[in-house]
């Protein structure tokens, strides 16, 4: 006989496939509600005292909120039921991951053709990098607008949206004349990218419930990203020497409109947004924030502009300074304007502040901006090693990193197998671990001459575990502690977070880098010219930046046991008991929906959130 607890709830009566995974009570955006719902027109000074006890008591009821996960969990091998068919949940998986590889193939495809492109458009050497740049900054600046656009108005509608503009940018690319337009275009593609990457994240944490086929979903998706980088290579690498340079981006817009075609068929329609449940109420309240979008793209477009262009022209350069104070202002002020709306309730903020007073929350983000530091500094000083001091060619280098795509395929099937079997603090550790000893490897003096199977390769596979245990344990765990209604805007959070820690981590890494070459030319950094094939302070400059590396990693390293407890299994299957309401599944959670449109309406919110 069936366990009676295990209760399949459906979002709505037309779809199956949107059903809230039973979320451990960590949910950021829910607790105390039900308790100071009733004195939400009470004293002002008792909602302040409510608040006060509520951020008291965070780090507490996330204790016992685990605990009650663990009580809560299937027995045995029992698992919660697939949202639909196998084949189904295989092919949706398959399509949202697509996003991912192709973020990543677009972004590494153009590396390979840069002297290619400079020549046909006349680009000057200096600003080839603004053709890579122009996509990240775009692509990193966007993501919480998306991912809160995408929350509000339907994943579904944004990911497949932001596939087909991809896909039409990418194809004009190929025909642009002059180097602005060109540039251009690569910003577009960036903010496309930025639509269906945190929205990709976001449906796969609405549709399946915490469990193994979770876990496989979301260590699928980790896979897209090296396998991209290393097909990215693949494509341009081939397309370049058989074909015209142009087909790069046929290539990428085919496999664009293709992710936005099968995403219309496999990705389920969705439950009722937000805007249309509060049609009739305040439906203003449940609008974007153009405000604070405006304020938050404005402002991490300045920092990230400043810290790419300080590694090209200089820190000296007078407005580089300018720029990063400029941009520390405007985010500030973004911080401040999202608390004023969240406190008054007017309008929904782009992000909750309230969600960071959850300490394993703001850690996990923590881990997630600096283990990409080191994990972006790692690939960057291993091209320069390979392709500047050794002087490979570009082709050469791109072998030399296939290992990280393979093994990225196989370390995600491994750990998904384990994600819910193993406490999660343990891949952590494993995944830290790896990492710093990857970029171990290339700092300390082992002599250059050395095979490449000898230490290069175990380093490319120590850094793909480090990259493929992290990204799923993390990602799952802000899956877990936001709610449906917060899943795009948390995958945008932790893109966000990664685009800002390799900028900020490159930044520091090239300065270390530029001053450690000075020293060892006995010259200053504005004259110490660039790296050399074969040259003492080239190797001298890179390994100083993979110590560097290694330092952020044994950052995360100590940071990992104050996000997941010692026993705590993230990728558990958990189940939680609901009371009915309006009798039946579908009342369960259409009354779910409903309070959280309600919650938006409400003019004065409740403590604890």
């Amino acid at each position: 006989m069936a366990d009676p607890h295990a209760v399949e709830t459906k979002a709505v009566p037309t779809s199956d496939a949107h059903q809230p995974p039973p979320e451990h009570e960590a949910t950021l955006e829910r607790r105390g509600a039900n308790h100071n719902d009733g004195d939400a027109d009470g004293d002002a000074d008792a909602d302040a005292d409510a608040d006060a006890d509520a951020d008291a008591d965070a780090d507490a009821d996330a204790d016992a909120d685990a605990d009650a996960d663990q009580d809560m969990s299937y027995k045995d091998d029992e698992q919660p039921p697939l949202p639909f068919s196998k084949a189904r949940c295989i092919a949706l998986v398959a399509t949202l991951t697509g996003a991912s590889f192709l973020n990543t193939l677009s972004l590494q495809s153009v590396v390979i053709i840069l002297p290619t492109i400079g020549d046909e458009l006349s680009i000057p050497e200096s600003r080839l990098q603004w053709i890579v740049s122009s996509y990240s900054l775009a692509f990193g600046c966007f993501l919480l607008l998306w991912g809160r656009i995408g929350d509000i108005y339907g994943k579904r509608l944004i990911f497949i949206g932001g596939s087909v503009w991809v896909a039409a940018v990418t194809a004009a690319n190929a025909f642009v004349p002059n180097e602005i337009a060109f540039d251009l275009f690569r910003g577009l593609h960036g903010l496309g990218a930025a639509a269906n990457v945190p929205t990709a994240i976001g449906i796969l944490g609405v549709t399946f419930s915490p469990g193994r086929t979770k876990n496989y979903a979301f260590s699928t998706y980790s896979a897209g990203a090296p396998l991209g980088s290393v097909c990215g290579n693949l494509v341009s690498g081939l397309v370049a020497q058989y074909a015209n340079w142009r087909w790069v981006f046929g290539v990428s817009a085919i496999m664009a409109i293709s992710i936005a075609a099968a995403g219309f068929f496999v990705i389920p329609p969705p439950p009722p947004t937000v805007m249309q449940l509060c049609a009739g109420q305040k439906a203003s309240l449940a609008s974007v924030d153009w405000i604070g979008g405006a304020l938050i793209t404005i402002g991490l477009l300045l920092l990230l502009f400043a810290l790419t262009e300080g590694n090209v022209v200089g820190w000296s350069a007078p407005y580089i300074p300018v720029l990063v104070v400029v941009s520390v202002l405007v985010i500030v002020g973004f911080y401040f304007w999202q608390r004023h709306l969240e406190s008054k309730g007017q309008r929904a903020p782009v992000v909750k502040v309230s969600m960071f007073k959850n300490r394993r929350f703001t850690v996990v983000l923590l881990i997630m901006g600096v283990f990409f530091a080191s994990f972006n500094n790692y690939v960057i000083f291993a091209t320069y090693f390979f392709q500047q001091y050794q002087g490979l060619s570009p082709l050469q280098t791109m072998l030399r990193f296939i290992p990280t795509g393979v093994g990225g395929a196989i370390v995600a099937f491994i750990v998904a197998k384990l994600m819910d079997k193993v406490p999660t603090v343990f891949i952590m550790l494993t995944g830290t671990i790896s990492m710093s000893i990857a970029c171990l490897i290339f700092a300390v003096p082992i002599p250059p001459s050395t095979s490449y199977f000898a230490w290069g390769l175990p380093a490319m596979l120590l850094a793909v575990v480090g990259a493929d245990t992290t990204w799923p344990s993390l990602t799952l765990f802000t899956s877990r502690a936001l709610p449906p209604e917060e899943q795009a805007i948390g995958g945008a959070l932790i893109n966000a977070v990664g685009q800002l820690g390799r900028a900020i981590g490159l930044a520091i890494a090239t300065a270390v880098q530029t001053a450690v070459m000075a020293d060892q030319r006995g010259t200053n950094v504005e004259e110490v010219g660039g790296l050399k094939e074969g040259d003492g302070p080239t190797l001298v400059g890179i390994r100083a930046a993979n110590w560097l590396s290694f330092g952020l990693g044994i950052v995360c390293l100590v940071l990992a046991p104050f996000a997941f407890r010692s026993l705590e299994i993230v990728g558990r299957a958990v189940q939680k008991r609901r009371p009915e309401a309006g009798g039946g599944e579908e009342g369960i959670m259409n009354e779910e929906i409903i309070e959280t449109a309600q919650g938006l309406a409400e003019s004065k919110p409740a403590a604890g959130r």
